[in-house]
C-alpha cells in the first residue's frame, strides 16, 4: 500500500540542506541512500520519532526498522517505509517524502518494500548507501538478493558528515537540552542532604528532567572517595563530593553535562581540586573556534594537564554533541570510546557542537569532573547550560 502524497506534497520543504546531501553522496560515490538507524530517520525526517518505539525497537519476532529512502538529486523520488500505524501520524503531519509506506511490521517486510520502491524509480541496480550497523542481517540479505547489480555502500560516515554542521534549529535544540539538565541538577544537588542514597538522587534527577519536558537518557553519579558511577544504595554523607553527569534530550537533540556537588562547605582542598579541571577546561575553550585545527585544541589542553599536579589521576576528552552522545567531529582515538579521531587534523567549523571534559579520579576525594557543551562559532564559541560550573552545595532546599 502506498499513501500518495498529499497534491502539495512535491512542494513541500525538503528539511535538511538537500545540495550539501547530494555533494557528499557524490563525494562518496553513492548514489541512493537508506537511513535505516532511527536517528538518521529523524534527522531526513526533520526530526520526527515514531513515539510507540521511541524506547524499544522489538515487536514480535522482529523489529521496528524505519528506512528514508533518498535519490541524489532527485527528492521527487524519496520514500518513507514505516511502520503500519504510522499512517495516522502521517494523517495529522503528512511527512515531506512524496511517497510513504505504511506496511510494515518487522525488519524484512521494511526491506521488501525498500526494494520494490527502488524498482519504481530505477534505482535497483544503483551504488546504495547503507548503514551496516544498523541494518538487521536479515533485511541485508532481503536488500542484497533483491538489487540485483546494486553494490551497497558504507553510509555512515555521510551521514556523520552531513549532521556535523548544525542549523539554527538544532543548535536552539541542544541549547534548550543543556539549559534544562543544569537545571535539573541544580534543583536535584539542592534537594539532595545526608543519608540520600545514589537510588534517591538519580530518581529525583529523572522527575526533574521528565518534569521540565526532557527525555530522561541516563545519570552517572559518584558520592564521596567511589569512582563508581552506577545506581546504588550508597548515601551521601556530610563532607563528601557528588558527581553528576547526566544526558537527556528535547527534540531528539541531547544534552551531556556534568556538575559537582558537596554536602556542607567545600575546603580549600576540594577548591583547589575543582580549580585543577577548570584550568583544563578552560585551557580547551581557549582554543575553540571555526577554523582552528580540532588536534592544537586537544594537544593544548592536554599540555595543561600534564603540568598539573593532579595529572596522575586525571583525564581530558571532547567529542561531538548532536542526536547521539558521541559524532562528528570525532577529534581523539579511542580515549575513551572506541574510534579513530579523524577528525583532529581538520578545522573546526562554526554550527559543530563539542562535549569537553575533564575527569578527576581523586585517590582520597573522588571523582571530580566538569563537562560542558559548547557550540562552535566564527569568533569563538557559545557556550550551552553554564551554570552551576563550582561547587554546588547540597541540602538547601
Amino acid at each position: 500500500m502506498n499513501i500518495a502524497a498529499q497534491p502539495d506534497a512535491a512542494a513541500r520543504a525538503v528539511p535538511f540542506d538537500a545540495g550539501r546531501l547530494d555533494g557528499l553522496m557524490e563525494e562518496h560515490g553513492i548514489d541512493v541512500l537508506l537511513a535505516t538507524s532511527k536517528h538518521n530517520a529523524a534527522y531526513l525526517l526533520g526530526g520526527y520519532r515514531f513515539i510507540f518505539f521511541s524506547a524499544m525497537d522489538a515487536i514480535g519476532h522482529s523489529r521496528y526498522l524505519p528506512v528514508v529512502i533518498y535519490d541524489k538529486g532527485r527528492p521527487g523520488n524519496a520514500a518513507y517505509v514505516a511502520n503500519r500505524m504510522e499512517a495516522g501520524e502521517h494523517q495529522n503531519r503528512p511527512f515531506w517524502t512524496p511517497a510513504f509506506y505504511p506496511e510494515t511490521w518487522g525488519s524484512v517486510d521494511a526491506a521488501r518494500r525498500a526494494v520494490a520502491h527502488l524498482a519504481s524509480i530505477g534505482r535497483s541496480g544503483a551504488r546504495i548507501g547503507v548503514e551496516p550497523a544498523f541494518l538487521p542481517s536479515d533485511a541485508w540479505k532481503v536488500l542484497a538478493d533483491g538489487l540485483e547489480g546494486a553494490t551497497l555502500v558504507d553510509a555512515t560516515g555521510l551521514m556523520e558528515r552531513m549532521r556535523a554542521l548544525k542549523t539554527p534549529h538544532e543548535l536552539s535544540l541542544l541549547r534548550q537540552a543543556s539549559e534544562l539538565i543544569t537545571d535539573s541538577m541544580m534543583a536535584t544537588i539542592a534537594a539532595a542532604r545526608e543519608g540520600t542514597t545514589k537510588i534517591e538522587i538519580i530518581e529525583r534527577l529523572r522527575r526533574e528532567e521528565t518534569n521540565r519536558g526532557l527525555q530522561f537518557e541516563y545519570c552517572l553519579l559518584t558520592l564521596g572517595a567511589s569512582h563508581n558511577r552506577a545506581s546504588s544504595e550508597q548515601a551521601w554523607r556530610a563532607g563528601e563530593v557528588l558527581s553528576i553527569d547526566s544526558g537527556g534530550n528535547w527534540g531528539g537533540y541531547i544534552g551531556d553535562l556534568c556538575r559537582m556537588g558537596v554536602l556542607g562547605e567545600p575546603d580549600g582542598e576540594l577548591e583547589d581540586l575543582l580549580g585543577e579541571v577548570e584550568a583544563v577546561q578552560q585551557a580547551a575553550f581557549s582554543k575553540v573556534r571555526a577554523g582552528a585545527r580540532g588536534g592544537d585544541m586537544i594537544a593544548h589542553a592536554e599540555g595543561v594537564l600534564k603540568a598539573s599536579g593532579v595529572a596522575a589521576f586525571t583525564d581530558f576528552f571532547a567529542h561531538g554533541m548532536g542526536l547521539i552522545s558521541h559524532e562528528a567531529p570525532f577529534l581523539m582515538t579511542n580515549h575513551p570510546v572506541a574510534y579513530e579521531g579523524v577528525d583532529a587534523e581538520r578545522p573546526l567549523e562554526a554550527g559543530m557542537v563539542l562535549s569537553i571534559e575533564t575527569t578527576m579520579l581523586h585517590p582520597k576525594r573522588g571523582f571530580i569532573k566538569l563537562e560542558d557543551t559548547l557550540a562552535v562559532t566564527d569568533g569563538g564559541f557559545e557556550m550551552f547550560g553554564e551554570r552551576g560550573r563550582g561547587w554546588n552545595r547540597g541540602g538547601t532546599t
